[in-house]
């Protein structure tokens, strides 16, 4: 089991560290779940998520290939711009979601999730073989990443770097530094709060010059460490999908709901005509919001959607929502059933529980 460089601070604040990615990480601290959630929504936290993956990829040839494997349009993008993307198979169906930055002219980074990171490179390398001007390297084990997110998080960044941060737009980033460390500032995140990425490269001693600026900075803010439970719980607000749960290599990004990243007017890619079709005709099931009229229940991943008495799709996610005080999910049914307003019931412990569907963002 891996652990990250931030190891030893999940472990002085209590944190309760279970397997993930092939990482031991923090999945809550001692506060909990909900107060970890309400801190981001109104403060700012800090999650460990080293986890992920990086790959950078160079040469004359590099946009081609972003171009090959991803489904958004990687040619609109300008040093210091970032995208939200996805790989596909040539079925169309789904490898990974990812985020796409441009640091210069011939040189990305590509973030996966952790989970799929030696899928995902293999799949990268396999397709880099049609192009020879081009180099690969997967620099997941090198590349540290803190997501500071919460309403104070700009507050923050700010006073600990002398780059104008608070210029970056969202899905842009910078190449600067914050406490003397050299790393990319980029303001994105999973939560759907105003908040910063870092990444950077070092050991233990330089993990915690960041560590302790964030935290020296932040303490009047009250800053803290937050798991990848409260990740969960504020993802699943705002209807973000999760690789593994959402979306998989069963799913395209049309009945996901991710056609607004799914360029079919750029040339060709892993995918395309598959996902053309599908277009074409019509999806057969969506990926819909719903949420429990009544607290007897919390939804989760695999229960049975049920209307008129029937199986018509299953939850991928699902838990309590803080913000509404209710139980919320995403699941995918049949199309006829996808409309919001759409009375279902979820199926679990012998017994059916009433539910509607919703547009997302929750709250």
């Amino acid at each position: 089991m891996k652990t990250t460089v931030f190891h030893p601070y999940h472990v002085a604040a209590g944190a309760k560290m279970v397997p993930f990615a092939g990482f031991e990480m923090p999945i809550q601290y001692p506060t909990g779940i909900l107060e970890e959630h309400r801190i981001v929504r109104n403060k700012v936290g800090v999650f460990d998520v080293s986890h992920m993956g990086e790959f950078e990829i160079s040469g004359p040839q590099s946009l081609d290939l972003v171009q090959v494997l991803t489904t958004n349009d990687a040619s609109k993008l300008t040093p210091g711009k970032a995208q939200y993307s996805a790989m596909c198979r040539p079925t169309g169906n789904i490898i990974d979601d990812l985020i796409v930055y441009k640091l210069a002219d011939d040189e990305f980074m590509l973030v996966v999730n952790g989970a799929n990171v030696t899928k995902d490179f293999e799949w990268v390398m396999e397709n880099a073989q049609q192009f020879e001007n081009v180099e690969v390297k997967n620099v997941s084990d090198e590349v540290n990443l803190l997501a500071v997110q919460g309403p104070k998080s700009l507050e923050i960044i700010r006073a600990l770097t002398s780059d104008h941060v608070e210029n970056l737009a969202y899905y842009t980033f910078l190449q600067g530094s914050l406490a003397d460390v050299p790393m990319i500032i980029s303001r994105t995140g999973y939560t759907g709060e105003i908040g910063f990425e870092l990444y950077f490269r070092g050991d233990y001693q330089i993990a915690s010059r960041v560590v302790d600026a964030l935290w020296s900075e932040g303490g009047k803010h009250g800053i803290s460490w937050i798991g990848l439970g409260a990740r969960d719980t504020l993802r699943l607000e705002k209807g973000y999908c999760l690789y593994g749960n959402d979306i998989n290599e069963s799913t395209n990004p049309i009945e996901a709901g991710l056609g607004w990243i799914t360029k079919l007017s750029k040339s060709n890619f892993n995918g395309k005509s598959v996902i053309e079709q599908v277009k074409a005709n019509g999806p057969k099931r969506l990926l819909v919001g719903f949420v429990m009229r009544t607290e007897k229940l919390i939804p989760r991943h695999g229960y049975e959607i049920i209307a008129s008495g029937h199986h018509v799709g299953a939850v991928t996610s699902g838990n309590i929502c803080p913000g509404l005080g209710t139980g919320i999910g995403l699941g995918y049914v049949g199309i006829e059933h996808s409309a919001p307003g759409t009375i279902i019931e979820i199926s679990a412990r012998g017994s059916w529980f009433p539910a509607m569907i919703t547009k997302t963002p929750f709250v």
